[in-house]
């Protein structure tokens, strides 16, 4: 036993206080969040456009039938609702009635609050907590009182958490369970990267931590209420000093990356292959997601190929000025774009290239495609399904008259197509790959020597040891 751990008191049972990430569509489900309560720490199963499964016990894919955006999203509602059920009742039995499970969802996922009710409803008894971040999700103390749960929001600082605790969760303290600090700089998916800090210069996770508390003691909020560390988490030696820690009182320790490559993981074999491989600085943090936050995920094709697009990007105005003097040739029909002459021979070499279609974006700029590229892109956006609560791809709203007002944006992408793809056997290089920073590691830690892929139990008695 790794020196000063010792079980938490959580859901009215001792764990570990060692929680399993619960990562997006369908890369934690019950399996994984099952086996790891049963190794008596805290899972949690995503809630994020679950997985349900027919009689036979295979996956029934989200297929949308509805001719319109609103019909879709009511699917997707639905599918959220029944997925979540499952996977919920499905950890519940695997977990043996060890441990504790928690859910969780993004705020800022489409129809979030409509989905938590249905699950919550359904599986009274089940669950210990709901954690949720991905936005400023006010409501959550609300909708975990009605349902006799606790709720542990995802911060990426204490400015944020004193915000959600004056607005809301004051009124709700008792059932406050913890505060999830997700780092901005070394957690995979969606992360709390305020417009006041660089995404390029880290910062050292320990202050903002210490800072936390210090906003959370004076709420009055004792120190027993664990800060659960998110991102960068590999091995607990290296944070002992935050363990029996009088400055940050109780901490627990989240772990997002390492329980993918598990015998109980969902994701496909073709994912936790390319896991092994990876180098240092592979998992980029880039802002191309539809939800308009930054996320961390593998520097793939796929990402390489967004990170193109916005580069072949130029500015143009409706009427010439000063500086846009000349009308662009290529790429678009019309007269009403003026660009600079710089930027003009930049999209002639691009249509030269093969990127011969301009796209227009919000921001009074088109970025140069291929004629094959095109179609998809305009497919995908045609066909949401309101995954988000807003969306800057598709320019969906999930409520009022359901359009952000803004034009669709191609630099983008559909990260409910490119997320299912990835979870469900579809090429990684073609799709979205949700990574933390230290997914590296894989590569370099004997454990994982030889190809080995550990039991979610082997798994968590190695992380007690603290390796």
């Amino acid at each position: 036993m790794f020196k000063g751990l010792k079980p938490i008191v959580y859901g009215g049972k001792e764990v570990w206080p060692l929680v399993e990430g619960g990562k997006g569509v369908a890369a934690t489900n019950h399996a994984s969040s099952g086996a790891w309560a049963a190794a008596g720490g805290i899972g949690t199963v995503s809630c994020v456009n679950a997985d349900n499964y027919d009689p036979e016990g295979a996956v029934i894919r989200q297929v949308y039938s509805g001719k319109t955006r609103e019909e879709r999203h009511r699917e997707l509602i639905r599918y959220g609702i029944d997925g979540g059920v499952a996977q919920v009742q499905r950890a519940w039995e695997i977990s043996g009635g060890k441990g504790a499970i928690n859910i969780n969802v993004l705020w800022e996922m489409g129809g979030a609050q409509e989905i938590l009710h249905g699950i919550l409803d359904q599986t009274r008894g089940m669950i210990a907590g709901v954690t949720c971040g991905a936005g400023m999700p006010y409501k959550l103390s609300e909708i975990a009182q009605q349902y006799g749960v606790t709720y542990l929001p995802i911060v990426s600082s204490g400015r944020a958490f004193r915000a959600l605790w004056k607005r809301a969760y004051s009124k709700v303290a008792d059932l406050l369970s913890a505060v999830v600090y997700e780092d901005p700089w070394l957690a995979g998916g969606h992360n709390g990267l305020s417009n006041a800090e660089d995404p390029l210069k880290p910062e050292d996770p320990y202050p903002r931590v210490k800072q936390l508390r210090e906003v959370m003691r004076e709420a009055g909020i004792p120190d027993s209420t664990p800060i659960v560390m998110a991102g960068g988490v590999w091995n607990l030696k290296e944070w002992e000093n935050w363990i029996d820690n009088p400055e940050l009182g109780q901490i627990a320790f989240q772990f997002g990356t390492r329980p993918l490559l598990t015998q109980e993981s969902p994701i496909p074999q073709e994912w936790k292959d390319r896991l092994m491989t990876l180098e240092e600085g592979d998992v980029l943090l880039h802002r191309f997601s539809p939800t308009g936050f930054y996320s961390s995920a593998v520097r793939n094709p796929f990402l390489r190929n967004l990170e193109a697009r916005s580069a072949r990007q130029i500015g143009f105005t409706q009427d010439p000025d000063e500086t846009h003097t000349h009308q662009l040739d290529v790429g678009v029909k019309g007269k009403h774009f003026w660009v600079s002459l710089e930027d003009l021979q930049r999209a002639r070499g691009w249509a030269g290239e093969g990127f011969t279609i301009a796209l227009k974006t919000p921001d009074s700029t088109v970025v140069f495609v291929t004629p094959e590229e095109r179609p998809i892109i305009q497919k995908d956006q045609k066909d949401c399904m309101g995954c988000l609560s807003h969306c800057s791809f598709s320019a969906w709203k999930d409520h009022d008259d359901f359009t952000t007002g803004y034009l669709a944006d191609p630099r983008s992408f559909c990260i409910q197509k490119a997320l299912q793809n990835v979870a469900h056997g579809e090429p990684v290089d073609e799709n979205l790959m949700f990574a933390g920073h230290a997914a590296f590691r894989f590569k370099k830690d004997p454990f994982y020597s030889n190809g080995f892929v550990p039991t979610v139990k082997q798994l968590v008695d190695r992380i007690l040891t603290g390796e």
